[in-house]
């Protein structure tokens, strides 16, 4: 798949802080994950931080339960522009954001847009380009489990969706898939970079 990035992990993602209402209910894990853009999902921007670039909206319009009043945030509908401007200024996207994400469809959605954040390309290949981000958070999701709160049912559910949405996107774009078996590239561990790499000088 290096077609698909320009620029692999042009910055390292090390931290992603995540937060949830700050009611006690526990994750809504109840809707499926599909193609549509959640509406829960709000990249909010930290206070003093270099983000005046970026396209906002106030966060308290979309981010509920949070407390949140005069705060920013990025505009729902400009993932693809943070993407480009966070690479273009060198500006580290741990440095700008903190994600709220109450339900497991937003948080799944945010790991896949965080993936594309420190992943700059040119979005030639976009069915290609979202099954690496996909892979990617399903991967976070995992190592994450506990911290999340999801368990082995919960993972294989993301799984099977992921890959549903993945095969409708292949089809969609009129291309095949790099494997005939999506669920099974989903279900199976975090796929490792086995390509040759020149010898040491």
């Amino acid at each position: 798949m290096e077609s698909v990035f320009d620029a692999w992990a042009w910055c390292a993602s090390d931290q992603l802080e995540w937060r949830s209402p700050a009611t006690s209910r526990p994750l809504d894990k109840s809707t499926m994950i599909d193609a549509q853009n959640p509406g829960d999902l709000v990249f909010v921007f930290k206070e003093g931080a270099d983000s005046t670039f970026l396209p906002r909206e106030l966060a308290s319009f979309h981010a509920k339960g949070y407390g949140l009043e005069e705060e920013w945030a990025l505009a729902p509908y400009a993932i693809d522009d943070a993407t480009d401007l966070l690479y273009e200024r060198r500006v580290r996207p741990g440095d700008v954001f903190w994600l709220a994400a109450p339900s497991l469809r937003a948080l799944v959605w945010g790991l896949h847009d965080w993936a594309h954040f420190h992943n700059h390309g040119p979005f030639d290949e976009p069915a290609l380009t979202e099954l690496a981000c996909d892979l990617v958070a399903l991967e976070w999701l995992r190592i994450n489990r506990e911290l999340v709160g999801v368990d082995d049912a919960d993972l294989k559910r993301v799984a099977h969706e992921l890959a549903a949405l993945s095969r409708f996107r292949f089809e969609a774009e009129g291309k095949r898939a790099p494997t005939d078996d999506l669920d099974g590239l989903f279900a199976a561990p975090y796929p490792e970079d086995t390509s040759p790499r020149p010898p040491a000088s």
